[in-house]
Parts: structure tokens; sequence; C-alpha cells
């Protein structure tokens, strides 16, 4: 963080055979500063923490659920507070809160696609850890998978950042940039292809990478795992997601 339908017209049923995966039809699009939508497992949050700071609107839908795969999207438009991040809309994956050390993998794929004009904006994950389920936040680790115009994540060592280590996670190339917001330690791993829009990989591998090289303790309780994008300016944008998955084991 960087401080942070329709109904379908009917159609020939009898006359087409069945799919081998139904998609569930859209949902409806949510435009709250903090509303959130959900289907099966999966809760998308508007989370428009920075409105306050600049103008504009952003809205999100569910596209539909193959599976334990989300399609989704968020349209926006905003301005003014160049550097500051006007909402965080993510989709956050179900788990149950345990120590690092208990968990055995945690997959994820993420295909998406972005458009729009003059965007200042990222796709990344955020995660949370503590010392317990419910404790203060001690820790945020982030998995930027592209950057638009030059945002940067929280630093401790200046503008533009320098990183402390350059990764390779999952077959992937990172640039891994420490920082604080206020007494949380942030991690941002910003991959260096410039734009992942086909990412596969498993995030306890992150977090393993921390404990072996950055003195991360395995007694640290995952608190929660997102997916979306922070926006902090841009106009006409919209982030594509045409499948999405998250399990955390």
């Amino acid at each position: 963080m960087f401080l942070r339908l329709v109904a379908g017209a009917a159609i020939l049923a009898f006359s087409l055979a069945a799919p081998t995966k139904v998609l569930e039809p859209r949902g409806p699009s949510q435009c709250g500063q903090y509303s959130s939508i959900s289907t099966g497992s999966y809760t998308i949050y508007s989370n428009e923490w920075g409105a306050s700071t600049g103008s504009g609107s952003q809205c999100s839908q569910i596209d539909g659920l193959s599976g334990t795969s989300l399609a989704w999207s968020t349209t926006w438009t905003w301005s003014g507070g160049t550097n500051i991040v006007k909402s965080y809309t993510n989709v956050e994956s179900p788990m149950t809160s345990k120590p690092l050390s208990q968990y055995t993998s945690i997959p994820t794929t993420w295909s998406w696609s972005y458009s729009g004009t003059s965007l200042r904006a990222n796709v990344a994950y955020d995660t949370f850890l503590g010392t317990c389920p419910t404790c203060a936040q001690a820790y945020e680790v982030m998995v930027w998978l592209c950057v638009y115009g030059g945002v940067s994540p929280l630093s401790d060592n200046g503008y533009p950042s320098t990183p402390v280590a350059t990764p390779t996670i999952g077959g992937t190339a990172f640039n891994l940039i420490k920082g604080h917001n206020g007494n949380v330690v942030v991690y941002s791993f910003i991959a260096q292809s410039g734009a992942a829009t086909k990412y596969s990989g498993d995030l306890l591998a992150f977090y393993k990478y921390l404990q072996a090289n950055f003195q991360l303790s395995a007694g640290q309780y995952l608190q929660t795992v997102q997916a979306g994008t922070e926006v902090f300016t841009g106009s006409g944008a919209k982030l594509t997601t045409t499948g999405y998955s998250t399990k955390v084991n």
C-alpha cells in the first residue's frame, strides 16, 4: 500500500448442449465507498479509503464464477492527489488465520488486463500478518504484478526506491522494496516483467523467502489475503479479471 446486471435474454436452452462448467450469471455492480458483493467463497470490497483526497468515482462487478475461478471487473476515473491512493478495490479469499508454519501452500492464478488513459495504478496482492489472528498488523506483504504511471510502494530508502533484493520466486523475477507504514513493516515484491497479466504461483513462497532472508518469523499469523488494484489517478480505466483463484491450504 502506498502510504494504502443484467437480466439475461432467453436462449434456446433445449437445443443447446450444456457446458461442462456452469458460469454463474453476472451479479449486480457496486459503487459505494465501502460496499461489498459476494459470490461463492469470494467477496469484492470497494475500499475507496482515499477518495476524499481527490475527485472521481469507481464501480465494480462480478462477471461470473466457474468452479473456483472468479471473473470480475472494476471501472474508475480519479483525479487530484497524484501520489495518494484513492481506492483498493479487491477480492478477498476465504481463509483460517494460522501461523505461517502451519500452511502447506497458497496456490493462486490471476489473468487480467487493464485499459484507460494516463493510468497511475498497480495490480497487486495485499496481505497482512500479526502476532495473533486479531492482533494489530505487524507486517504487510504485497506482490505487485504491474506498475502503471511510475507509482511506487512505500520505501525506506527514498524515491525512486532502490531494491533491497532481486529474488526470483516461482519463475518470476521481482524487485523487493522495504518500507514502513507507521509501525507496520511493508515488503513489496514488484514484478520486473512490467505486467504479469497471466500470473500463477504460490504465495507461501514469498513468506518463506522473507523467513530465510529477512527474519520474518514463521510464528506470524496470516490475517488476510486480498487481490486488486491500488488506484491513484487516471480516466476511463477498467481492470478486467477473466480468471482469479486463490486457495489457502
